[in-house]
C-alpha cells in the first residue's frame, strides 16, 4: 500500500472551496487522466479514468461527509484505493486543501510510476488545477451540503 498527501491553500472561501469540491462530476476538469465521473445517488460513484496508460473502470463509495470538513471515500471494486480531503478555513478568503490517498499500484507500469513519484506529482498538479479552477471562476458550479457517516445519509436542510 502507498500513500501520497498533498496540501494546497487556496484564494477562495471555506464554504466555496468545500461546495466545490462536492461537485464529483466537475472532476475531470481538473484531474488529470480522468474522464468520466458519474454520481450515482448521494454515496456512490463511477469513474473512468487512465492510469499508466490503461483506461481504468471503478466504483467507489462515500464513508464520511462532513459540510466544510473532510469527505472520506473508497473503492468497492477494481484497484483499492482510498482516500480523504480535508479543508481548512484560514480566514474570510483562504481555505486549505489536504488531500490523502492510499492506493494499491498494480502492475509493473503502476508500480513503477509509484516508485518514481508520478502519482505525488499528479495529486499536487490535481491540487494545483483545483486551485486554479476555483479562483478564476469565482463561485461553485454546485454544492452538496449533506452528512454521511457510514451507510446513513442525512439529507441537506434549508440551513446548510
Amino acid at each position: 500500500m502507498h500513500t501520497t498527501e498533498q496540501t494546497i491553500e487556496v484564494n477562495a472561501p471555506l464554504r466555496m472551496v468545500y461546495n466545490q469540491w462536492t461537485q464529483f462530476e466537475e472532476f475531470p476538469r481538473f484531474m488529470e487522466g480522468v474522464k468520466v465521473v458519474r454520481q450515482i445517488g448521494d454515496r456512490r460513484l463511477h469513474w473512468v479514468a487512465e492510469i499508466a496508460g490503461e483506461e481504468e473502470k471503478w466504483d467507489a463509495v462515500i464513508d464520511e461527509q462532513v459540510p466544510d470538513q473532510r469527505i472520506a471515500w473508497r473503492s468497492t471494486d477494481g484497484g483499492h484505493h482510498a482516500g480523504v480531503v480535508t479543508f481548512r478555513d484560514l480566514g474570510p478568503e483562504r481555505t486549505q486543501v489536504t488531500l490523502k490517498v492510499d492506493y494499491e499500484p498494480e502492475g509493473v507500469k503502476e508500480n513503477g510510476g509509484s516508485a518514481l513519484g508520478l502519482v505525488d506529482r499528479r495529486v499536487k498538479g490535481d491540487l494545483e488545477r483545483f486551485k486554479d479552477f476555483i479562483e478564476a471562476r469565482g463561485r461553485e458550479t454546485g454544492a452538496w451540503r449533506g452528512e454521511i457517516h457510514g451507510s446513513d445519509i442525512i439529507p441537506p436542510t434549508s440551513r446548510s
